[in-house]
C-alpha cells in the first residue's frame, strides 16, 4: 500500500518578497505553517468533512511546533495567479508527537524549491501535559506515514 500525500496550493503575496526580489525565508516558513494547519485541522482527508488529520482529537488539544528544519534549494519568486504547490506527509509518529515532511514547488510539476521537516508535540491545555495519541488518531496519521523528506 502506498501512503497518501496531502497537497494544497498556497498563494504567495507581493509583500513576501525581500530586497533581493525573491520570497523571504521567513515567508517560506509562513507557507509551511499555513499548509500544515490546513493539513492538520481543515483538509478533507477522504471523509467528506474538512476535519484534517487531527479531527478525531478531543477539544483542548493543541499542536506545538518544537522543531523545524528548512532547506532552501532554489530561489522562489513571486508569480501572480500561480500559487506554490505544497506536498506534506507524516514522517514519524511518536507517543505524543509527530513529524511532518514538506516539499514546496513553485509550479505543480516543478522540483522542490524548499523542503522541511517539522516536529509537533500534542498538548492537553486542561492538564498542561502531553497528550498521548489515541488509536483513532494514530490510524489516520498512519495513512500518510512515509520516509522523512530527503535533506542534504
Amino acid at each position: 500500500m502506498t501512503s497518501q500525500v496531502y497537497e494544497c496550493d498556497i498563494q504567495v503575496r507581493l509583500r513576501d518578497l525581500n530586497a533581493g526580489g525573491h520570497v523571504d525565508n521567513v515567508e517560506v516558513a509562513r507557507v509551511i505553517s499555513e499548509a500544515r494547519i490546513l493539513f492538520m485541522r481543515f483538509a478533507d482527508i477522504g471523509t467528506g468533512e474538512p476535519t484534517g488529520l487531527l479531527g478525531a482529537m478531543p477539544d483542548g488539544i493543541v499542536e506545538l511546533v518544537v522543531s523545524q528544519s528548512v532547506e532552501y534549494r532554489q530561489e522562489m519568486y513571486f508569480s501572480p495567479f500561480e500559487p506554490y504547490r505544497v506536498r506534506m506527509w507524516i514522517s514519524k509518529i511518536g507517543g505524543s508527537s509527530l513529524g511532518i515532511s514538506t516539499e514546496i514547488r513553485t509550479s505543480a510539476d516543478g522540483v522542490p524549491a524548499a523542503v522541511a521537516e517539522t516536529t509537533q508535540a500534542l498538548r492537553d491545555t486542561a492538564t498542561g501535559t502531553a497528550w498521548q495519541i489515541s488509536d483513532e488518531v494514530r490510524s489516520v496519521l498512519e495513512r500518510y506515514l512515509d520516509e522523512p523528506v530527503a535533506m542534504r
